[in-house]
């Protein structure tokens, strides 16, 4: 969507809490919304706010009053995010080719085309069953020698960089319960699918429907009838490439957790689960949030 600047009009619009809280939330990353978002990310019955705050309104976008300085600021970073996604797209078609690779998701900022210039390529990565290791070490490899430029830990200069910080095996696609909560549900909520197999987007979203709690209008959730995976015979020849690989997956999960235990702070580093957030941005826009919605 490309927004058209026109002169300043601002006028004050009664909202709901649901929506005034949506607003809020939004503010914290500098995103005003249009009134179809309003909707679409309306807040649930686990978002709390019992705040009535004065909303103004330009050029089809909604946001806090004395805010207004964001619109302009979600033009931007809207034509900064297109040219981030052909990044991000041309990767996924090289990606893709991996054949333990069940799903590739946009996440992040640019998931929201709310990304700055400085900022890297959020992708989450979904794999087969028993496969997660093996697969993250030939999809580093695979860029690598393609000289697509992925971010490292402790790496500064993220500026259109692959951030590969979410892997899972398709197994363990549950979010735990302590990880729960608004930012987390909203995370979950904005992928953008650009790989998917098996309808294993489906069934991740299914598996993890308690996002409904806190977007109930983000995303539509299938039942699990519809989002079935096929099965498989199992043959000798199967059993045998099973066996093999089981052993190159727990070679694989030694190599890259002796490489990364060293630089290891908050991360979540499991045999079907790597989840790379050094920084837990979850815990500071909950409490920016909870100030904001007293």
């Amino acid at each position: 969507m490309e927004l058209q600047l026109n002169s300043l009009k601002l006028k004050a619009k009664s909202l709901r809490s649901d929506e005034i809280a949506s607003l809020i939330y939004h503010d914290i990353f500098d995103y005003p919304l249009t009134q179809g978002e309003l909707i679409k990310w309306k807040a649930g019955h686990r978002v709390i706010n019992h705040q009535t705050s004065t909303i103004s309104h330009r050029d089809g976008l909604y946001f806090l009053k004395g805010r207004e300085g964001i619109v302009y600021k979600r033009v931007l970073r809207e034509r900064i995010s297109k040219r981030k996604l052909l990044i991000a797209k041309l990767a996924v078609k090289i990606l893709r080719f991996i054949p333990a690779i069940k799903m590739i998701g946009i996440t992040g900022a640019l998931a929201m085309q709310n990304a700055d210039e400085n900022s890297d390529i959020d992708l989450v990565i979904i794999t087969k069953r028993g496969t997660l290791w093996t697969t993250r070490l030939l999809s580093y490899l695979v860029t690598w020698l393609l000289g697509i430029k992925t971010r490292k830990p402790k790496d500064n200069d993220q500026k259109d960089k692959l951030c590969l910080n979410i892997w899972l095996d398709e197994s363990a696609l549950i979010w735990t319960k302590k990880d729960r909560n608004i930012y987390t549900a909203h995370e979950i909520a904005q992928i953008i699918p650009l790989v998917n197999r098996d309808k294993i987007y489906e069934k991740f979203l299914y598996k993890n429907k308690w996002i409904k709690e806190y977007w109930p209008n983000a995303v539509r959730i299938s039942s699990m009838q519809h989002v079935a995976g096929s099965r498989e015979r199992k043959t000798i020849l199967h059993v045998t490439s099973y066996l093999l690989l089981k052993v190159v997956e727990q070679l694989a999960f030694r190599l890259q957790y002796q490489y990364m235990k060293s630089k290891m702070t908050r991360e979540v580093v499991t045999k079907n689960r790597a989840i790379f957030h050094p920084n837990d941005w979850g815990k500071v826009v909950i409490n920016r949030f909870q100030i904001r919605t007293p």
